[in-house]
């Protein structure tokens, strides 16, 4: 099913050939119910103004040529640092579990939670 069918409002991007987006007080009142947010007729007329600037700066955004930027996770280089798995002190099961409130077995011992 299309989205219109569905209730969702159709998104207009800005490009050459499209006008910009823009919302109205109907919209603002359309998606305040999808959202099941209840709002006032002085809130939906103050919204507008407010939408329509985070709009603009939307596509403000979409201008921008990013054709040579590489796709990235953060803004840092990040490397994940490795080290090998191998056990560097063994044997030591008694030491641990000496610290155990209480032991049975060579384990940790815990209450019963569930009846």
């Amino acid at each position: 099913r299309s989205g219109e069918e569905l209730g969702c409002l159709p998104l207009r991007f800005a490009d050459a050939s499209r006008a910009a987006m823009s919302v109205d007080t109907a919209t603002v009142r359309k998606v305040a119910g999808l959202a099941r947010i209840a709002i006032s007729d002085g809130e939906a007329e103050a919204l507008v103004p407010e939408l329509n600037n985070i709009l603009g700066w939307i596509e403000q955004l979409q201008e921008v040529d990013t054709t040579t930027v590489e796709p990235m996770t953060a803004v840092i280089p990040n490397h994940l640092r490795l080290r090998d798995d191998v056990v560097t002190e063994g044997d030591i099961r008694d030491q641990i579990l000496a610290n155990a409130p209480q032991a049975e077995h060579g384990f940790f011992a815990v209450p019963k939670v569930i009846e």
